[in-house]
């Protein structure tokens, strides 16, 4: 096709792309990549392991930061090999270990046989029964098993018949007993699946989250119900005992206050009451040892700011001066006033603004209020850059599981690093 469009085009070979075209893109990818982090004052990182196709295990370093321009941005920087252990926790129980495995043999009876795929949707059209195809887990995605297990259960009828007419898979028909604890497990995992995926986002705000979450888990989602199972009591239990370790650390759970502060939808809502004060002292006390804003000219009045701000970029048309604006009073603050109170004065006002729509993006509110809070955007700036997860590591799987192929299964790990460092990156 090509020699037909232009004889004379000479298509590049693979040692060109190897040695030229690829080092090329990569080194111009890293300088960009490194001018934009110079700009950068606060970032975040999260780092995680996997294992390629050759079971060669690797860790990816991946930094998150808020630019100039209040957008959230997410860098790849290195993926290296890292040859050491790397295990995971979970809900320990032979009940539960013995139904998810009934439960993934029979799904793969069906991912194997097309006659079962096609008896089954002969059974799932006379039961009356959704048309829906069963889901495989996938170990490197959280909330495949859910998932499977839901499915499962919804085609549970149909299941067993098409598992207990044929004599080599009826063996794999679940009993009662393997269906309760499934139905126990899908009760108590389910709930979280949704704020899972919400928390594992890396475009948009997460880490201020946290804490409205798992106030919302500990008085209602995990709460025990008088018709649950034991088992149901008992998933939520340890779920709620996890998450309570996981967050238990001071250090931890000031961060978290932090960043829930500097988020214009939470602020003091989901902190403790008598840690408030200490809060707002430790956010002091961060502003006064950050860099001083370039523009430290004296803060507006929110209030004024946000009704000028939310116009369609157009100038308001003028109105003819009542004898009530002679008596409004401008917002100057004393020329007197130290540093540290100019910060606290800001901050009172921070918490006095309108409450937000808990849908406002937090990153576009900060962008139209920076003038009004000069120093606090600086610590927004700081906090809400954290992602709740480690999610935007563990994406660099999919992204290394596509490079590292059963036929580029030999890429040294200096190689497998500038792919997948071009792959996020570009």
């Amino acid at each position: 096709m090509i020699k037909v469009l232009d004889p004379r085009y000479v298509l590049p070979s693979r040692k060109f792309f190897s040695e030229v075209a690829l080092p090329q893109l990569y080194n111009s990818t890293r300088q960009r990549v490194a001018k934009e982090l110079e700009e950068v004052s606060f970032y975040s990182a999260t780092t995680d392991l996997w294992s390629s196709r050759t079971m060669q295990p690797y860790m990816s370093l991946t930094v998150h930061f808020i630019n100039n321009d209040w957008t959230l941005r997410s860098v790849c920087l290195q993926t290296a090999y890292f040859p050491e252990d790397h295990t995971e926790n979970g809900v320990k129980d032979p009940r539960i270990d013995r139904a998810i495995g009934v439960c993934k043999k029979a799904v793969s009876a069906f991912s194997y046989s097309w006659k079962k795929r096609r008896d089954m949707s002969e059974v799932q059209a006379e039961l009356g029964l959704p048309t829906h195809q069963l889901i495989t887990e996938s170990p490197t995605r959280w909330g495949s098993r859910q998932r499977m297990i839901e499915r499962f259960l919804e085609q549970e009828k149909a299941l067993v018949r098409v598992l207990g007419s044929d004599k080599k898979s009826r063996h794999l028909v679940p009993t009662w007993q393997d269906l309760d604890v499934l139905e126990s497990i899908n009760k108590a995992v389910k709930p979280l699946q949704e704020f899972t995926d919400a928390l594992s986002g890396e475009s948009y705000v997460s880490v201020s989250y946290i804490k409205p979450v798992l106030h919302l888990f500990k008085t209602s989602l995990l709460q025990p119900e008088e018709e649950d199972a034991e088992l149901t009591k008992t998933i939520k239990g340890k779920i709620m005992r996890y998450l309570d370790d996981k967050y238990s650390d001071p250090v931890k759970d000031e961060l978290l206050d932090m960043s829930s502060l500097v988020d214009p939808r939470f602020r003091t809502t989901y902190i403790d009451p008598d840690k408030v004060e200490p809060v707002k002292k430790r956010a002091v006390a961060d502003m006064m040892s950050l860099p001083a804003p370039a523009n430290n000219s004296t803060p507006q009045q929110p209030g004024t700011a946000v009704q000028v701000r939310q116009e369609d970029a157009q100038p308001p048309p003028k109105k003819k001066m009542t004898l009530a604006a002679f008596f409004k009073k401008n917002p100057v603050s004393s020329p007197n006033q130290s540093e540290a109170e100019k910060i606290e004065t800001e901050l009172k006002s921070f918490l006095l603004t309108p409450e937000v729509d808990p849908d406002t993006n937090p990153l576009e509110w900060w962008k139209r209020h920076q003038p009004n809070f000069p120093r606090l955007s600086v610590l927004a700036k700081k906090y809400l850059s954290i992602p709740a997860t480690s999610a935007p590591s563990e994406r660099v799987f999919s992204v290394g599981g596509g490079i590292v192929t059963c036929h580029r299964a030999c890429l040294k790990p200096e190689v497998v690093d500038r792919l997948v460092f071009l792959a996020k990156n570009v």
